[in-house]
């Protein structure tokens, strides 16, 4: 399994390698007010590929922290409520097999 993936990664880069090669022609970007930017074909979609990237990674941050307040209240509820009364898991009946799995 680990040869697969190794051999997937390899496959991947040399796909993304090729486009490289083979995406070098300069392109004019146009922008707003008549202002331009030129630059190999290759290094535009870098470049929007991870502006793409930056602006999903932005608008996750607000659900990140939410999520991080309410895990942390969370476990400070579970200290709460284990440091106040401790409790133990009843002992299984006799001739009866404790629960496997969940």
């Amino acid at each position: 399994m680990k040869y697969l993936l190794w051999l997937l990664k390899a496959a991947i880069f040399f796909t993304l390698f090729a486009f490289a090669l083979n995406n070098q022609q300069d392109v004019t970007v146009h922008f707003f007010f008549g202002t331009q930017w030129r630059a190999p074909l290759v290094l535009v979609v870098l470049t929007a590929f991870a502006a793409g990237l930056a602006t999903g990674v932005l608008g996750m941050v607000p659900r990140w922290w939410k999520h991080r307040a309410a895990a942390r209240a969370a476990q400070q509820q579970i200290h709460h409520l284990t440091a106040a009364a401790p409790v133990s898991a009843p002992a299984p009946a006799e001739g009866s097999t404790a629960p496997h799995g969940i």
